[in-house]
């Protein structure tokens, strides 16, 4: 009775009151961000075999998301989930089931698909340029694991700095917010751009990482004159493949 009054407020805005035992209000905080998880990480595999068969994620996306039985909510995929809240409970559900003697397996493969698909991006670039990103100046556009954050907790961008960096690539990184905990993880790994279109200055690639607002329209006449080589890789499928084809860049996405 306390607790409906003190909630009383919320239920006026037709937010639902749940009452629950302690283990099963436990169980639905983990088991509500691990489903969130799992959707991501399934559209990023199904992404992944669009590419193979030749269908475009996005229609798909828009097809399943149609059914009200799924929903179009959490089907957007990209270059992997990160933060506190998604990889932390994944874990903590796993965990908790490997004490009570039970394997779980579908939150397990959730887990491989989404760090292997941190690396999505860097396996896009190597292949364009044949195995050989010695020397290649290459910009991050995005350095938080989400936008309108400056947490790079478990943020993809750090698995692909490593990886560019071990390839023997210059990395230039732009984030609206990050740049300061960027330095604080990983110190002079990188070159800090001033701005956007600092960052791409004689870049041989761009990478979008974050779909942060002021990334979703560049100038891309500013760009294209900017960059060395006009290739831009889009690991939130925020961009136009015609938009940008008109502007003279190849694009790759992700599942087109």
């Amino acid at each position: 009775a306390i607790m409906e009054r003190l909630y009383k407020p919320f239920m006026m805005n037709n937010y639902r009151l749940i009452f629950t035992d302690i283990p099963s209000a436990e169980m639905i905080k983990y088991a509500a961000n691990s489903m969130l998880a799992t959707r991501i990480s399934f559209m990023n595999d199904i992404a992944n075999l669009c590419e193979l068969v030749g269908a475009d994620v996005n229609m798909v996306r828009k097809g399943i998301g149609a059914d009200s039985r799924i929903g179009s909510k959490f089907l957007y995929p990209g270059c992997g989930y990160g933060g506190s809240c998604f990889p932390k409970d994944v874990k903590a559900l796993i965990k908790t089931a490997e004490k009570n003697g039970y394997p779980m397996r579908v939150l397990k493969a959730v887990e491989e698909v989404n760090e292997k698909q941190k690396s999505i991006l860097f396996e896009k670039l190597l292949k364009h340029y044949n195995g050989d990103l010695k020397g290649k100046q290459i910009a991050l556009w995005g350095l938080a694991f989400k936008p309108e954050t400056d947490d790079m907790r478990e943020a993809p961008a750090l698995v692909l700095i490593d990886k560019l960096i071990e390839a023997g690539a210059d990395v230039k990184v732009y984030d609206p917010v990050a740049m300061d905990e960027c330095k604080r993880r990983i110190g002079d790994k990188v070159v800090y751009a001033t701005d956007m279109y600092d960052a791409v200055l004689d870049a041989d690639a761009l990478l979008l990482v974050t779909e942060w607002k002021e990334f979703r329209m560049p100038s891309w006449g500013v760009l294209k004159k900017t960059m060395k080589k006009a290739v831009v890789i889009d690991g939130r499928n925020i961009y136009g493949r015609i938009d940008l084809m008109e502007a003279g860049f190849l694009l790759y996405n992700i599942g087109g």
